[in-house]
């Protein structure tokens, strides 16, 4: 019986030691997963922490941003030998101000865009370059899908514009061992409609040049000196862009002759075409930038804006020759479904006086009496009525009246 009790005694012991270890098990096993929450709280905590301390940072400066008083805008018109400049205040007359310790003095060149302190005006910082949005619009970002291949009647000048144009733009050193300046600028001129806008498309897209189109009449302004501004940022930008092509279509819009009497608005349109003189051959150097000038009346031009040295080459662009025609007939009906009773030559031969543009028209008026006879080829008969209706052709007095 002894025996018996001892026994249970020692079994009562040994399974309240078991539960006592079960029991510290589970304990370290909460207080673990609690530690491990605690760490995880606690990196929410920092994250939370470098959150508020960024938006605080954050408010710091919009609050400092909004307590700074606004700056002027002035342009620099000298620089004195004691450190301080002249500038030319958008707010007033001409002042001479300090220049604060942070500027760069070495950017401080005439004509540089800086902004003064309100109350001191003295200069806080150089300003970046700016350009007139509406000079900035006449960039050709996207080069046109013409090439040279697509002009007809046209070999001599494509010839004499990439010589002009492109070579000196991609062998400059060509010119250097020869010992010669390379040629400014080119003018071309000739009827409306025989390539002349054309050939500078192709020379947008053939060369790696930035290219700037302009139509000479954008640059007339209401309010005076406007123009002559245009005409400056547009050079500015070409400069900065460089290597560059400035194609100005119809030029005589501002470079018209000079008379002694004229209104209020022709000075204006003078004084644009000074500047325009100005920047074709100044004292500043042009750079890496060819102008191309566009016009169909170039009697129109005053002679100082076609002297060499502005205009290098006057080339002109006439209307297409027999073979000229044939050319730009091909490559018209290149892409068409034609009949095989087309005559090429014949079209060429009876379309004498005809511009590319009055061939291209013919071509699709062509297509366009086609569909409305419901075929899907074009025949002879087709191109004869085109021909009847676009130039107003009598085929039987062999005459062309042009709409």
């Amino acid at each position: 019986m002894y025996k018996v009790l001892k026994d249970m005694s020692s079994f009562d012991s040994e399974s309240s030691e078991l539960q006592s270890k079960e029991f510290l098990t589970l304990q370290i096993k909460k207080l673990e997963q609690r530690l491990l929450d605690l760490e995880e709280e606690r990196r929410e905590l920092y994250a939370e922490r470098e959150r508020l301390l960024r938006e605080i940072e954050f408010l710091r400066e919009e609050l400092e941003k909004l307590s700074t008083p606004p700056l002027v805008e002035a342009y620099v018109i000298d620089v004195l030998q004691d450190g301080r400049v002249v500038v030319k205040s958008s707010t007033g007359p001409n002042l001479v101000v300090t220049v604060s310790e942070r500027v760069d003095k070495k950017k401080l060149l005439p004509g540089t865009r800086v902004a003064l302190n309100q109350r001191t005006f003295s200069v806080m910082e150089v300003l970046p370059e700016t350009f007139d949005s509406y000079i900035r619009a006449m960039e050709v970002i996207d080069a046109p899908e013409v090439t040279y291949n697509d002009i007809g009647g046209l070999k001599q000048q494509i010839e004499e514009l990439r010589e002009l144009i492109e070579l000196p733009l991609t062998k400059p050193d060509l010119f250097k061992k020869v010992g010669i300046e390379p040629p400014k600028g080119v003018l071309l001129y000739g009827p409306p409609g025989c390539g002349k806008t054309l050939l500078a498309k192709a020379v947008a897209r053939e060369s790696k040049a930035t290219f700037i189109k302009v139509v000479g009449s954008e640059l007339v302004q209401k309010y005076i000196g406007e123009g002559a501004r245009l005409v400056r940022e547009l050079f500015a930008l070409a400069r900065k862009k460089a290597p560059s092509i400035v194609f100005i279509d119809e030029i005589d819009a501002i470079g018209g002759k000079r008379y002694d009497f004229s209104t209020s608005g022709e000075k204006e349109v003078y004084r644009t075409m000074m500047q325009l003189l100005s920047e074709l051959d100044g004292f500043s150097s042009r750079g890496d930038v060819k102008v191309i000038g566009a016009t169909n009346r170039i009697d129109m031009l005053d002679p100082a804006l076609l002297r060499p040295g502005r205009f290098d080459r006057l080339i002109e662009v006439p209307l297409p020759d027999f073979n000229g025609r044939l050319d730009i007939f091909r490559i018209h009906i290149k892409s068409m479904n034609l009949h095989e009773d087309v005559d090429i030559k014949a079209l060429a031969k009876i379309t004498e006086g005809a511009s590319g543009a009055d061939i291209k028209a013919i071509c699709t008026e062509a297509g366009m009496f086609a569909i409305r006879n419901g075929r899907e080829y074009v025949q002879m008969e087709d191109f004869m009525k085109a021909i009847e209706k676009i130039l107003k052709k009598d085929r039987g007095k062999g005459t062309t009246t042009y709409i």
